[in-house]
């Protein structure tokens, strides 16, 4: 509780400090809802030319983009500036919130909220709602209720990963671009449907590290389709699940994390 006060606290002031010019601040959501909207421009200019990738329709393709969209959107929202660490690590700014009695995390995540990043949830979201009301599903409470539990496990899910690739910039310290290639390499290939890759690749993202969880799993059961890997039904259900085991570890490597920093020395 500490932390999430602490981190609602460090949020405010920033958005406080970003609302003194609307002007701008409007400018700057403007902005990046159209260059991350710019990933789902190219999907709709491919279908141009094709009917269907890897079997998948345009709607079908844009449930994927827009449940793996809004979920990242968050997780930057919430948890992106977290790949700031290593350059705190490298000049010792660190130290300033070791002293503080507000938990580490909280400070790293929400130092220098940036606002503007809620552009990317808007255009995922406005991407998944045309989707669903495109889409001929064939709806009960449970798939219903699927939607929201997806996005908010695939937040959890990224922002796991997030973490433990903070925590690997204390050993790093420069490893900003690895955390990035899990985080946002992750989100692009959940934007294309899982039947165009390999199924080696397929295995990694869902028994390694479970991106498959973000979207690709829940979509196939609310499109009615098989899983390559032959998961059941029920396993597009096992997001919060997949959200906390995967959690679990990446919080014990970043106590581990903040155990061993030394400091930069005088």
């Amino acid at each position: 509780m500490d932390g999430l006060r602490g981190y609602g606290l460090i949020a405010m002031m920033w958005i406080r400090a970003t609302m003194t010019y609307r002007t701008s601040f409007a400018l700057m959501l403007v902005g990046n809802m159209a260059i991350t909207g710019l990933d789902f421009v190219a999907i709709y200019l491919m279908f141009r030319h094709v009917d269907v990738l890897g079997g998948f329709t345009l709607p079908e393709i844009a449930l994927l983009y827009g449940l793996c969209s809004t979920s990242f959107g968050l997780t930057d929202l919430l948890m992106g500036n977290t790949d700031r660490l290593g350059a705190r690590v490298r000049d010792g700014s660190l130290d300033t919130m070791l002293v503080r009695p507000v938990p580490v995390l909280a400070q790293v995540a929400a130092d220098r909220f940036a606002l503007r990043r809620l552009g990317r949830v808007v255009q995922g979201l406005a991407v998944l709602v045309w989707a669903l009301s495109v889409l001929d599903v064939a709806w009960t409470p449970g798939r219903v209720l699927l939607v929201p539990m997806t996005v908010l496990a695939g937040t959890a899910i990224f922002s796991a990963v997030m973490v433990a690739g903070a925590a690997f910039q204390f050993v790093a310290g420069d490893a900003a671009e690895v955390q990035n290639s899990f985080t946002y390499g992750g989100n692009t290939m959940l934007q294309y449907p899982p039947t165009i890759f390999a199924k080696d690749l397929l295995r990694a993202v869902t028994f390694v590290l479970p991106l498959a969880f973000v979207n690709w799993v829940p979509a196939l059961y609310l499109l009615g389709r098989p899983d390559p890997l032959g998961l059941p039904g029920w396993a597009a259900y096992a997001g919060p699940l997949v959200g906390f085991a995967v959690f679990v570890p990446a919080s014990l490597a970043w106590r581990a994390g903040v155990r061993s920093y030394r400091s930069t020395g005088s």
